[in-house]
């Protein structure tokens, strides 16, 4: 984590008075990886200013009208790392519809067709030489006081996503995949939403 990078916890929801700009950078964290069994703990976000404002989310409390208005506006692009989990887990816990998405993880996938290594950590060290430390991956995000290191390693998850996706999109140009990028990304929110409603693994094109 860079070392003028500021954390803002906030309980509940985001401030009214916060304001993200065009493209925020949003991740989540939550009791485990079923959308619908672990509940959501905690939405970071940053809009790419060195500052990340991380919203924990208690039992029960999932209201935040300020969260939600900044997630259904559709002229703010939200910039995710693996978004078919971030998406789903909102849409399902929030009672929302997400649109204009752009996820990292995706665009790798286009345009890194040279390895099949895509996770943050490796994008951060190879496009923006960037170390992340990983430890905290598998904690426990429920707990009512989130530790230093937990905060630290939730921060780092959207700090550095708008300048992945600006060497992303130079890469995805380039190989002339922007368009097809923009495809798969229009149709996460409803893979999301396939995922939710008990299709996780299936193929629904297969014959």
């Amino acid at each position: 984590m860079a070392s003028k990078t500021k954390i803002h916890l906030h309980q509940g929801d985001l401030p009214k008075s916060l304001k993200l700009g065009k493209a925020v950078a949003i991740d989540t964290e939550a009791m485990g990886l079923n959308n619908q069994r672990d509940r959501l703990c905690l939405v970071q976000l940053s809009a790419g200013d060195g500052q990340a404002h991380l919203v924990q989310i208690a039992p029960g409390k999932v209201n935040a009208p300020h969260l939600k208005a900044l997630l259904v506006d559709p002229k703010v692009t939200k910039l995710f790392h693996f978004a078919r989990f971030d998406v789903a887990i909102l849409q399902h816990n929030l009672k929302i519809d997400i649109t204009n998405v752009y996820c990292t993880k995706i665009a790798s996938r286009l345009c890194r067709t040279y390895t099949d290594k895509h996770n943050l950590a490796t994008l951060c060290r190879e496009l923006l030489g960037v170390e992340l430390n990983k430890q905290q991956q598998s904690s426990d995000w429920g707990q009512p006081k989130l530790t230093k290191e937990q905060m630290v390693y939730a921060a780092d998850d959207v700090l550095y996503l708008h300048r992945l996706r600006d060497q992303l999109d130079e890469m995805l140009a380039r190989e002339g995949r922007t368009a097809l990028a923009q495809s798969c990304f229009d149709f996460l929110p409803v893979r999301a939403r396939l995922d939710t409603e008990g299709w996780p693994e299936i193929d629904i094109f297969a014959h």
